[in-house]
Parts: structure tokens; C-alpha cells; sequence
């Protein structure tokens, strides 16, 4: 099992920056992707930013250029640098990771933009 907590989430206004980080703990040998993904109200889960384990990554259209994804191998940590803002960007933000064919999820940290 692999334990995934968020933190960094929190009130903006556009245009401002956040930093979000996931820690991995549990059984964590062999976790490969990890990610960050988001759900807005009444809007179906998407995939923001995915980084595999040799640090290869892909980021939805929509935050390309204004989000970056990093990984600390040897600390299990992943996160999103988030920057330039927008009221659209305002979500329930979720860390991923794929350990041999399953999939972990973190609880979620609230990113609300203000306009």
C-alpha cells in the first residue's frame, strides 16, 4: 500500500502562485508515474501534470507554460509549481501514482483563484 498526502493548496488571487506537495509513504518501492490531477465543481476528474520515475513529463494544453511538475526520487516527493493563476484553475487538486498496475490517490487539497 502507498499513502499519498497533498499539502500546499490554499486561497489565491489570479495571477499568484502556489506550490503543491505530495508525500509517498507505505510500500512505496516501484512507484513509476506519478501525478496531479483536478475536479472542479461538477466536472469530471483531469489530469493536470504526469512525470514518470526518469522524470519524463506531459501537462494538459491549459496549463502549459504556467504549471511545472518536479520529483524528488529519494525523498518520494512530487509537486506542482503553480503559476500565473486563473479563476479556471480553481479545483480539488489530486496526487497520483502507478505502482505495478495500481493506482493510489491522495485526499485532495482545495485550490480556490480569485478574480
Amino acid at each position: 500500500q502507498v499513502q499519498l498526502v497533498e499539502s500546499g493548496g490554499g486561497l489565491v488571487q489570479a495571477g499568484g502562485s502556489l506550490r503543491l506537495s505530495c508525500a509517498a509513504s507505505g510500500s512505496i518501492f516501484g512507484i513509476d508515474a506519478m501525478g496531479w490531477y483536478r475536479q472542479a465543481s461538477g466536472k469530471q476528474r483531469e489530469m493536470v501534470a504526469s512525470i514518470s520515475r526518469l522524470g519524463v513529463t506531459n501537462y494538459v494544453d491549459s496549463v502549459k507554460g504556467r504549471f511545472t511538475i518536479s520529483r524528488d526520487n529519494a525523498n518520494n516527493m512530487v509537486y506542482l509549481q503553480m503559476n500565473s493563476l486563473r479563476p479556471e484553475d480553481t479545483a480539488v487538486y489530486y496526487c497520483k501514482a502507478n505502482q505495478g498496475g495500481i493506482t493510489y490517490w491522495g485526499q485532495g487539497t482545495q485550490v480556490t483563484i480569485s478574480s
